[in-house]
């Protein structure tokens, strides 16, 4: 029955993704016919490693929780359980994830925790490194979301793990829930907050490599494309009943795009990139799985006495 509802949410996740991808394809394809065989490998090397940046900064409040998961294993729960982003509703990436990670010895409130602090953590650096990167690359871009930017002193006192650890011990015991066993440390945070900048700067230069085929402006490309992806996908995060953020990041970064690369090939560029994401995800949720399935095999053969 476990195996038959997993393969049920897959098929599922997957036709929504598909749906995504073919109610627009023939904008689709016309945007990737302008694109280079340079931007076709780097766009999708950069999300594989910008989606690799999220699961470590997943995977690092979850070790700080508690539960330290070795990479493959990690890497499936976390990138099998991101493909319910693509169904409508915001819950199932995390319900998930909470049932993959219960199969390795995770508790399920700590996999919810994980998965509900690695928002707030991807949102404050998303702002602070967009905030930055636009200022400097081009000065006055973010000025009409600067409302946003409003909730980084919420998000800074946020970050604090006593009030962290506050917030989930009075959610988890109005749950009837028992408290996590390990609270989070700065230290943890702190790794967290590393690995998603890390991420954030490789998706800018996914964006950078598509750019570069619609019209580049020089060195300020690159700050300028994690500016302008950060502050999309943040602006999208908020809008939880769409799912992934669909419209919303790609409407906000054609705004952003537009008084650069006129909004035609701003479009062009919006599409390119989600299409390359939706396909990242699906790289890495095979790929995760495949490896963790060969590094259960290899396990299992070990034990009984077969050759590997």
């Amino acid at each position: 029955m476990r195996r038959l509802v997993r393969a049920g949410f897959l098929l599922v996740a997957l036709g929504f993704g598909a749906w995504a991808v073919a109610r627009q394809w023939d904008d689709v394809r016309a945007g990737f016919a302008r694109l280079s065989w340079q931007a076709l490998v780097l766009s999708p090397a950069a999300v594989v490693a910008a989606l690799c940046g999220g699961m470590m900064t997943w995977r690092a409040l979850l070790a700080d929780l508690g539960s330290p998961l070795p990479f493959r294993p990690a890497a499936k729960v976390f990138f099998v359980g991101q493909l319910g982003k693509y169904i409508p509703g915001s819950l199932w990436p995390v319900l998930a994830q909470m049932e993959m990670g219960r199969e390795l010895g995770v508790p399920r409130s700590r996999s919810a925790a994980a998965f509900f602090l690695t928002l707030p953590v991807q949102l404050g650096s998303g702002l602070v490194i967009s905030g930055v990167t636009l200022a400097a690359a081009r000065p006055g871009a973010a000025v009409p979301y600067a409302w946003v930017f409003l909730l980084l002193p919420v998000l800074a006192v946020v970050f604090e793990p006593k009030v962290i650890n506050a917030v989930l011990a009075f959610g988890l015991r109005r749950l009837g829930r028992e408290p996590l066993e390990r609270p989070l440390t700065r230290r943890g945070m702190l790794t967290a907050l590393g690995w998603a900048l890390a991420g954030w700067s490789a998706y800018g230069l996914h964006l950078a490599a598509i750019i570069g085929d619609f019209g580049s402006f020089g060195l300020a490309t690159i700050p300028f494309s994690v500016g302008v992806f950060a502050l999309s996908w943040c602006l999208g995060i908020m809008t939880f009943v769409v799912p992934a953020g669909a419209g919303v990041r790609e409407v906000a970064m054609v705004a952003l795009l537009t008084p650069v690369l006129g909004q035609g090939a701003a479009i062009a560029v919006a599409l390119c990139s989600r299409i390359v994401i939706v396909a990242g995800d699906l790289i890495c949720a095979g790929a995760a799985g495949t490896a963790a399935r060969h590094a259960a095999d290899s396990r299992h053969d070990q034990a009984t006495g077969k050759p590997v």
